[in-house]
C-alpha cells in the first residue's frame, strides 16, 4: 500500500511516500488525499524540524529502489553530516566509479532533501539540482544549512 503526506517548507510543499514500512520517495507538490500513519507523521515531524533548523539528522526507515549502484550512491549520500558537502568526484573514488555514472546516479536519488544529494558539489563548485526550483533550492538548501560559504 502506497501512502503519502505534504508538509508545506520554506523549499516548498514537500510530499513524502511511504511503501510497507519504510520511505520510498520525496517530491515536490502536493497531494489531494493526506494520508496518515505513525511512519508518515514521523517524517512530516522531521522534515518540519528540518526546516525550521532543529533536526540536522534524519532517522527514518528508508528504501530506495534500483539498481545496487544506485543504493550505493544514495547511501554515500546520506553519509555526508548537515552544512557538509563533498563533491562527485570524492563520492566516486569510494565508490570506484566514474564521477559521471554517481552524478547521473544523484540526479535519480527518489529521497531528496532526506537522502541530501543538495551537498554534492562539481569538482568546480555547484551543480545543477533536480528538485522543484532547480539549482535556486539548492542553493537555499546549502544556505539552510550553513554551508552558503561554499557558494561565495
Amino acid at each position: 500500500m502506497v501512502l503519502q503526506r505534504s508538509i508545506k517548507t520554506q523549499f516548498g510543499v514537500l510530499t513524502v511516500t511511504e511503501e510497507t514500512g519504510a520511505i520510498t520517495r520525496l517530491s515536490w507538490g502536493n497531494v489531494l488525499k493526506q494520508d496518515s500513519s505513525d511512519l508518515l507523521e514521523e517524517a512530516v515531524r522531521q522534515l518540519a524540524g528540518f526546516d525550521t533548523g532543529t533536526l540536522t539528522e534524519f532517522t527514518l526507515p528508508l528504501r530506495v529502489e534500483g539498481s545496487d549502484f544506485l543504493v550505493a550512491v544514495c547511501d554515500a549520500i546520506f553519509a555526508i553530516p548537515f552544512g557538509d558537502t563533498r563533491t562527485y568526484g570524492d563520492i566516486a573514488k569510494d565508490l570506484n566509479a566514474p564521477a559521471q555514472a554517481v552524478g547521473q546516479a544523484c540526479g535519480q536519488n527518489p529521497i531528496p532533501v532526506i537522502i541530501p544529494c543538495h551537498r554534492v558539489m562539481g569538482a568546480k563548485g555547484l551543480t545543477g539540482y533536480s528538485g522543484a526550483g532547480g539549482v535556486e533550492t539548492k542553493i537555499a538548501l546549502l544556505r539552510h544549512e550553513g554551508a552558503a560559504g561554499l557558494l561565495i
